[in-house]
Order: structure tokens, then sequence, then C-alpha cells
């Protein structure tokens, strides 16, 4: 399987495009399908994103988006919106969707869903907000069931969870968590599954159209999490059959040891996992989703994180802190043995109002955030990719 992340932006907005495991055709008379899941992450193409009035925030790239209009996208499963800021939630640039969102659900932070939702635009069923992740509470994370066109395969799920900081008054620090785990051929080999191809696909993508979007789902999913989890405590799981993971509770940190093979011994895949986190938030907000929900489903060493390199302060009756950059990045990528560090929202934009005139950014090159991430590695741990993707620019991942 593998990740597809494309910037189309040179700010915040992605294309991430997940696709299944091919590791064998399907049965007899049953058609394939494309069981490809794409999230469109904070879409703002072009024009002015103003807070407020234009006196006080006003902000223009300085970079033109690859494409001019969502209508150039293929249709997104998941339109996910991190904030209500219109450099993320930019109205211009969302209303480009199909008012009726046929086939695609806006999934957003509560503060952007109640704005979306006010612009009376969209089919208020189809702009779902996201509740706020708990590792006591298993509805506290999205779950998508992605069926498979196989008999006797056992569906696959997806999930997204809102991790918000806690006392930040800005609403500007949160992550958003995205895994993905396809469909899985009981009757597959365990062996390294051959990627060469890639011109068919066999499991079909689903959302659910009910009101409770937690009810009438499918197995398997994660199990419920405890409060506190050891490597002797953890449930166990099939995906689980190779990797070890223990949590250190004096340095708050995951230590693992990995198998290269992304499949389980019981034949079921890994799973992709990705953190969004474009103004940055700080890791102790995120062991906890990490050390349940990441853990539980094999979801470590983490896929791709999106993350500033630079460091933008303003006053502290301004906001203080606008963007953590590499100082806040560095410890998430570590600690979670990130395979891709991908530059979010460093864009050099045009910016003018009462509101910016102060601002202090402290710039990072992806050399400088290499040697960082490198002089913090100890042993056989997972290298770290750094990447800066120009508007346009992708690259695949593969599990």
């Amino acid at each position: 399987m593998s990740l597809t992340v494309k910037h189309l932006n040179a700010d915040s907005t992605f294309l991430l495009t997940f696709s299944p495991l091919n590791d064998c055709p399907p049965s007899p008379g049953y058609q394939t399908s494309n069981g490809n899941l794409t999230i469109l992450v904070d879409p703002w193409l072009s024009g002015p994103s103003q807070v407020w009035h234009a006196k006080f925030a006003l902000t223009k790239h300085t970079v033109p988006s690859c494409i001019n209009h969502l209508s150039e996208l293929p249709r997104p499963d998941i339109v996910l919106i991190s904030q209500d800021k219109p450099d993320h939630c930019h109205e211009a640039t969302l209303r480009q969707l199909d008012p009726s969102l046929r086939d695609t659900i806006i999934f957003a932070v509560p503060a952007a869903a109640k704005r979306i939702r006010g612009w009376k635009y969209f089919d208020p069923s189809n702009v779902r907000t996201l509740p706020v992740f708990s590792k006591l509470k298993f509805d506290s994370i999205v779950r998508f069931r992605i069926h498979s066109s196989i008999p006797g395969a056992i569906p696959g799920e997806a999930t997204i969870a809102f991790i918000p900081t806690k006392r930040d008054l800005t609403g500007l620090h949160n992550a958003l968590g995205i895994t993905y785990r396809p469909p899985s051929n009981i009757y597959s080999s365990p062996a390294t599954p051959d990627f060469a191809d890639s011109s068919t696909t066999y499991s079909t993508f689903s959302l659910p159209v009910q009101d409770n979007m937690f009810s009438d789902l499918s197995l398997p999913l994660s199990p419920p999490t405890s409060p506190f989890l050891t490597d002797s405590t953890a449930p166990s799981t099939p995906a689980s059959t190779n990797n070890h993971f223990s949590l250190n509770s004096n340095s708050s940190s995951i230590s693992s040891t990995f198998s290269s093979n992304p499949t389980s011994m019981s034949g079921r895949p890994k799973t992709l996992s990705v953190i969004y986190a474009p103004h940055g938030v700080t890791y102790p907000h995120i062991f906890p989703y990490a050390s349940s929900h990441l853990v539980l489903n094999s979801a470590l060493p983490l896929t791709a994180l999106l993350h500033s390199f630079d460091r933008v302060q303003n006053l502290w009756w301004l906001g203080g802190n606008i963007s953590a950059g590499l100082p806040g990045g560095l410890e998430i990528a570590q600690n979670l043995l990130t395979r891709c560090w991908i530059s979010a929202h460093d864009e050099d934009k045009e910016s003018s109002g009462v509101s910016v005139a102060k601002l202090i950014t402290t710039k990072f090159s992806a050399q400088e955030v290499r040697e960082m991430i490198e002089r913090g590695r100890r042993g056989g741990k997972v290298a770290t990719d750094v990447m800066v993707l120009d508007a346009g620019e992708e690259i695949v991942l593969r599990a």
C-alpha cells in the first residue's frame, strides 16, 4: 500500500491519496474497483485570506497554486479542515465544491464546522464536526469502513482524530491524526507483497451515511483503549504480531523494534499514519493518541508528519507563538520515528495589517531540520526523510 502526498499550493493545502495493498488477483467473476481514499486538506487556492478586516490581517499567496479550481482534481472522498482561520477554511475555494457534496463529506474542527454551516451553501448533513480525541472514549475517533470486493476479505479501516492544544486561545495549535488500513485478503500470503503492479486495486471505500457516524461499523476496529498501556498490559491485536512497542513512563517516548514486512503473520497489513499540524502542537499532546491508537493499530513508525519548519512569533497579546516550526516538531518526529517530515505552512506569503506588523519569523532549511533529527537519532532507529514540496510536487511513500 502507499500514501501519495501532493502539495497543491506552497502553504498548507495537500491532497492525500491512500492506495490499498495489491497482493493477489480477485476471485473469478468479481470485478476489481478503485479502493483509493483521497483526502483534501485545508484547500486555499487563490484570492486573499482576511481575518475580520483587511486592516487587521490580510494575507495573499506569493506562489501560484498548481491548479486554478478544485474541479481539476479527482473528486475527494473527504475534505478536512483543521481550523476556522480563512487560510485553512477559505470560503471562496470551498465554494468551488458541489454544494450537494455528492460522495464527499467535509470533516472540520468545531469552530470551522460552525463557520461552514453558517455560509448556508452546503448540505448541512454533509458537514461533520470532528470530536475532540480522548484515549478513554472509543467514539472520539471518526472511523470509516473500507470494503473489499474479494469474498472473505477482512474490511479495512480509516480513522481521523482531532487533537487540540489545551488553553490555546488562538485556536491555531492542533493536530489531525489520520490512519489507513486497507482490506486484508485472508487467503493472501504473509510474504512481502510486490508493489510493482499498481494498475488495479481490489477494495472499495464507503462512507457511512447514517446520522450516527460511529454505528454499524465492521470489524476489525481499534480495541477500546485503557488509561495506562505498557507492553505487558496492552491488548494484543492481529496487526501487532511482528511489532513490539513499550512505553517509557519516564520520558513519555515510544520505543520499538520493527519488522521490514508490511504484512503481519495473519495476513493483515500494517497501517499508514499521518499527523497534520501546520502550526505545530507539542509532543505531550500527541502522546496519548500515539501510545493508544497508533500503537494498537501497528501504525508506527509514523508514515508522514506535515508540520511547519519555520518558527513564527507575534506579540503576546496578538497570540504569541503562531507556528512552532522545527523546535516544536522535532520531538514529534524523533519520538514517533517519523519516516518523512514534509514542510507545511511555510510559504513566504504577502501579509499586511496591524496584527502581523510585528511578526518575527525564524526560518529553517530542510538541511537544518535533517541535521537536528540526525543529531537526536540513536542506534538503528528509523531514518527520517525531510522534504519541501513545491506547489504541484508530490511524493509516494510505500509501506
